[in-house]
């Protein structure tokens, strides 16, 4: 279990701290244009990468404090 918080944690800093990275590997195929990201993109992933970088938090202090 632990690898998987670490895995949540990772994910959930790059979708943070990078989410284009994100938006060129999944989504940018989509796009006519493919430049860069919406800023309503931009915004929902990095949203999401907080929940996935706090799961990622809860997960690894449930190890040490359970």
């Amino acid at each position: 279990m632990s690898v998987l918080y670490i895995v949540l944690l990772l994910v959930g800093v790059v979708m943070f701290l990078k989410p284009k990275i994100l938006w060129v590997l999944t989504e940018s195929w989509k796009s006519n244009d493919g430049k860069e990201p919406s800023g309503l993109y931009l915004f929902s992933t990095r949203f999401g990468g907080l929940f996935f970088l706090l799961a990622g938090l809860a997960g690894i202090s449930t190890l040490f404090f359970a």
